[in-house]
């Protein structure tokens, strides 16, 4: 991401995000679990947050609202409310602009919509309305004389003829058409675009436009990227969107606002940490079985694929069996995998060394099953397991030093070596009291020549239970 660019997003502070195919596909209707980290984290920071749609508000879905947004600019900038229901802008069409445009459509051949400001009418049903209308506002009922009961804000037009359509010229100084769907157009006030409703906002919070940050993905929403201080298009934007765009992000189902939002550094990833809660924590259970008892280890693939595939697959293979732990040393770790036992062997199912895969949510705390190396993605066979019970250090020095709270109680409780965190790849953790016992059985053992223990202890083979 340019340097600029992400210098200008120190700027921003209010974010408004379009719905369709931007916080949830339209056809599905997926939301990304990311979307509600977004609107929290964002909120945590002080920034504000926004709805801009075509949408009226009362097509906004619950799933949208639970994101409790601080304003809704809905009907292409014609209606506006804040999070409690107050009203901070509405312009509603003259109802002989309203009665002239459905003259025109029917001169045209051609169907319509309505839309008030907390509901929508259609003028008849038929499959080519229910194509283009029903993922947005599913169900809509048919009354084509709704304005005579209500305030018009927007109107629709059903219909194939595409670009080719135009507002008659007695209509076109007062309205306009912009084209959401192969089938159909809003039909909004000349001065009428989501644009023009973020400003009013921005405006209502004295803020200026290098203040706002949108995120969109269809034609509706070129003079809102046109407005805003930075604007970003979703993967799946038209062309002419990405082509206004400050930067693309990834898709709706790649969790590109997250994406975009974690490069400029307004949200950060939400570390969920399985060595606290190991009970919980999902992936196979491996049983390393010693001459003095064994030792249940939960494997995490998710955080280090590579590794734990290695040591499965060797273990499988019975490549361990009848092995030494090679190098002990209280207070510190076990060591073993090598079916040399010099500690100079063993070959990983790659053929070659493999590089270290770290994770922000694995750490060397007591119990810790990690990979020997020789320095930097020089993974082979040999891994250790971290026994060191005591540091001098209390959980808020540790966190002080940059590792996460519960991580560093942990440290500060129990023990382990934060010294060799990414510079070990973590990639397992004892699940029971009766593997630590067994762990500090082995650690006490008596050791000679090269922290060698004078009696073997031997890995006499490796369960997996995926």
């Amino acid at each position: 991401m340019d340097a600029k660019l992400k210098y200008k997003a120190k700027k921003i502070k209010i974010v408004f995000f379009d719905i369709d195919d931007t916080l949830r596909t339209s056809k599905t209707g997926f939301i990304p679990a990311t979307i509600p980290t977004v609107f929290k984290q964002l909120r945590e920071k002080g920034i504000l947050t926004g709805i801009a749609s075509g949408r009226g508000i009362f097509g906004v879905v619950p799933e949208i609202r639970e994101l409790k947004p601080d304003f809704f600019v809905t009907l292409n900038g014609g209606y506006i409310e804040d999070k409690k229901g107050q009203v901070i802008y509405q312009h509603q069409i003259d109802k002989s602009d309203v009665e002239e445009y459905i003259s025109w459509t029917k001169e045209e051949g051609i169907e319509y919509g309505l839309v008030g400001s907390h509901d929508a009418k259609l003028s008849t049903r038929t499959e080519l309305i229910s194509e283009a209308i029903d993922p947005i506002y599913p169900n809509l009922d048919v009354d084509p004389n709704f304005h005579e009961k209500a305030d018009i804000y927007q109107m629709w037009t059903f219909e194939d003829k595409g670009d080719g359509l135009h507002l008659p010229d007695s209509l076109s100084d007062k309205l306009r058409m912009v084209r959401w769907h192969e089938h159909s157009s809003d039909i909004v006030p000349i001065s009428g675009s989501k644009a023009a409703g973020v400003a009013k906002v921005v405006e209502h919070l004295g803020l200026k436009p290098e203040n706002v940050m949108v995120f969109g993905d269809g034609l509706n929403d070129l003079e809102l990227f046109d407005y805003a201080g930075i604007s970003i298009a979703m993967g799946v934007s038209h062309e002419k969107i990405k082509e206004k765009a400050d930067y693309i992000t990834k898709t709706v189902e790649e969790d590109g606002i997250f994406d975009a939002l974690e490069g400029f550094g307004m949200v950060e990833k939400e570390l969920h940490f399985p060595q606290v809660d190991i009970e919980t924590a999902e992936g196979p259970l491996a049983t390393i079985k010693t001459n003095h008892g064994d030792l249940r280890i939960k494997l995490f693939p998710e955080h280090a694929p590579k590794t734990v595939a290695n040591f499965v697959a060797l273990s499988k293979d019975g490549y361990y069996d009848g092995v030494i732990f090679h190098r002990i040393i209280k207070d510190f770790m076990i060591q073993g995998g090598d079916p040399t036992g010099t500690g100079m062997g063993g070959e990983s199912i790659y053929g070659d060394s493999f590089e270290d895969e770290f994770s922000e949510e694995l750490y060397n705390i007591r119990g810790a099953l990690s990979m020997a190396n020789a320095g930097p993605n020089t993974n082979g066979s040999q891994f250790f397991i971290v026994q060191n019970q005591h540091l001098p250090y209390s959980k808020k020095e540790i966190a002080r030093g940059g590792w996460p709270e519960p991580i560093a109680e942990i440290y500060a409780e129990q023990g382990g070596t934060p010294h060799l965190d990414r510079r070990h790849t973590v990639f397992g953790q004892l699940v029971d009291a009766e593997s630590f016992a067994v762990l500090d059985a082995i650690a006490a053992v008596e050791t000679g020549v090269m922290d060698k223990p004078v009696e073997d202890v031997v890995i006499e083979t490796i369960e997996i239970e995926d």
